[in-house]
């Protein structure tokens, strides 16, 4: 994700942070030169005049000229504006109220289909009471009625749909009756989309909107096409007034132009990011946590969220003891890589450690876990707690009994090792977490990277 950005303040910010003293004109090139990147990224101009300016009036203050660390405070002065640029603080829905309307928006192919279920899902799981219910008003596309039925029996939830029914105001009135009478909670309304911006679906929205007076409208934006979206949501804004943003398709070649200018644009929130294509790949959109990838200060604040949804308490604290006291065992590394897998792939995990990259070679698939599995049974139970030495001969044995090649043992003994000094190296996440609160990882962040995090 915004990996040419990412990679030139990187290049920039690494030459700054050794430097002792700092003058106007180092200032200057500086800013120039993120300047330059944040353009190259497609950042609307508008907005990356104005972050320019605060940021070089900011530079040329006492505090980064009279700073001891000058290079590192210009780094978090530019990572302090980025955060306040997207929001500062994370943006929650607004579900009081009898029953809370939520209207999807957007052009067709930004995904606001399957953002309608993501969107249920993560509201089932973090508000188990409520009731929910999705209608399907999308009735320009073909099958994407029978994409959100689908999707809604992926996620145990219903979907209201009329067979034949060609308006989509009809079926929304529908749907709030059903979801009256039957005592829903939530009721998320997708909408029809189109290929450009045309008079025809503003109308059409602008309907829907007067009749459902729904308490947020989301305007979902594909992160790829970067100003592209930050106009149409300034557009959509003007006509049906969203509440805020879902932004797409940020595991791919996404471009860093909507998620930094949107909010500046149309002065609502950033609420939603989808990291992916599975139905729980929907988080909270949190401005430090985005100014942090941007700058390639990896995830701490998402990676310690997924922590504390997929790790057992009482198993973190038994594992900490066994790392504490140098006893871990392959029989806990199964364990553990049992529970890792639980919170997404080895290579996007580690992406959210910072200075971490050099462990990418570590991911591995459904396959590979279960040949480590075997491997890790075929041994004796000396060997797995390290008692014996896995000389050449055990090895090969090891490899017969679970039917892999010698070289797979190799690699997963090597990877053994390096799991068990990477977790012994690992702060106390949760209780970290819980300490400082997950809106202050500061200090969280450091001990991953040293003090010197900037």
């Amino acid at each position: 994700m915004f990996g040419s950005l990412t990679e030139k303040l990187q290049n920039l910010f690494s030459g700054l942070a050794g430097k002792k003293s700092f003058t106007e004109e180092n200032i200057a090139d500086a800013v120039r030169q993120v300047r330059l990147a944040l353009l190259d990224a497609d950042v609307n101009y508008t907005v990356v005049s104005n972050f320019i300016k605060r940021v070089k009036e900011k530079a040329i203050g006492d505090a980064i000229l009279k700073s001891v660390t000058p290079g590192q405070q210009f780094i978090k002065l530019v990572h302090d504006e980025l955060i306040g640029l997207m929001g500062s603080e994370e943006s929650l829905l607004d579900l009081k109220g009898k029953l809370s309307v939520v209207m999807l928006c957007g052009l067709q192919g930004s995904g606001k289909t399957t953002s309608c279920a993501k969107l249920a899902a993560y509201i089932a799981k973090t508000e188990k009471h409520k009731k929910i219910l999705m209608a399907a008003c999308d009735l320009q596309r073909p099958a994407a009625v029978e994409q959100l039925k689908k999707l809604g029996n992926e996620i145990g939830i219903p979907v209201f749909f009329v067979e034949g029914e060609k308006n989509p105001l009809k079926v929304a009135k529908k749907a709030q009756e059903k979801a009256q009478a039957e005592q829903f909670d939530v009721l998320i309304v997708d909408t029809a989309g189109r290929l450009h911006l045309d008079e025809e679906l503003m109308k059409e929205l602008e309907e829907m909107k007067q009749f459902l007076a729904p308490r947020e409208v989301l305007f979902v934006a594909n992160a790829t096409t970067g100003q592209d979206a930050v106009r149409t949501a300034a557009e959509f804004d003007k006509r049906v007034a969203i509440t805020g943003t879902i932004l797409t398709m940020l595991d791919g070649n996404a471009r860093a132009g909507a998620a930094i200018s949107i909010r500046e644009v149309t002065q609502k929130p950033l609420k939603f990011e989808g990291i992916g294509e599975k139905i729980g790949d929907l988080q909270v959109f949190n401005p430090r946590s985005m100014s942090d990838r941007i700058l390639g200060m990896g995830d701490v604040i998402n990676l310690v969220k997924k922590a504390q949804e997929n790790f057992d308490e009482a198993q973190t604290i038994e594992l900490e003891k066994k790392l504490k006291k140098a006893s871990f065992t392959y029989d806990d590394y199964l364990k553990q890589m049992g529970m890792v897998k639980k919170m997404g792939s080895f290579k996007s995990l580690l992406k959210m450690l910072p200075g971490m990259g050099s462990f990418g070679d570590l991911d591995f698939s459904d396959s590979e876990f279960k040949k480590m599995e075997a491997m890790i049974l075929s041994m004796t139970p000396s060997e797995r707690i390290e008692k014996e030495e896995l000389s050449h001969g055990r090895r090969k044995r090891i490899a017969k009994g679970s039917g892999v090649p010698v070289d797979d043992v190799n690699r997963m003994v090597k990877g053994f090792k390096r799991v068990k000094q990477l977790f012994k190296n690992m702060p106390d996440m949760k209780a970290q977490a819980k300490k400082m609160g997950l809106s202050d990882l500061n200090e969280l962040k450091k001990q991953f990277e040293g003090k010197k995090w900037h």
